[in-house]
């Protein structure tokens, strides 16, 4: 199990933020082109931040978004593992690790999210299920997807 940090925004020292960013940068600007969207959406502020370090980088990362701000119920999103750490586990053990924080300490059962149409495998994997047709976001095709817990 890798040692992930979970904190909220104004736990994270400008370091960590600085290489959040960075990551993010990377992967949706940088890699995916997205330029229409604004990656920086001001929500952070509000959210859970988790993500994996290596070499003071960060190589993986999702933030818990609460409910009421994206969506009704609370959201996983901007998840992210640097292309050379993909294929390794990282993401599913990151997602499991998001899914056990939300269960532990919000009163929720619900978790929806927005995903990528060829990540769906990946949140399949950890209990989403596909409810909407394909959507274009960010000129990607999405499909919104939900986990229900006891």
């Amino acid at each position: 199990m890798n040692k992930w940090r979970i904190k909220k925004f104004d736990e994270l020292t400008l370091k960590e933020l600085y290489e959040i960013t960075r990551s993010r940068f990377e992967v949706f600007v940088q890699e995916q082109k997205i330029i229409c969207e604004e990656e920086l959406d001001g929500v952070d502020d509000k959210c859970i931040h988790i993500f994996l370090e290596e070499s003071q980088k960060v190589v993986a990362y999702c933030r818990i978004v609460p409910k009421g701000i994206n969506y009704e119920n609370i959201s996983i999103g901007r998840v992210l593992v640097l292309k050379q750490f993909r294929r390794k586990g990282i993401a599913q053990e990151m997602l499991n690790v998001a899914i056990e924080y939300i269960k532990l300490n919000f009163k929720d059962n619900k978790i929806v999210l927005s995903s990528q149409l060829y990540a769906k495998e990946l949140y399949e994997s950890v209990g989403f299920i596909v409810k909407s047709d394909i959507y274009e976001e960010a000129e990607i095709p999405h499909v919104k997807m939900y986990k229900v817990f006891n």
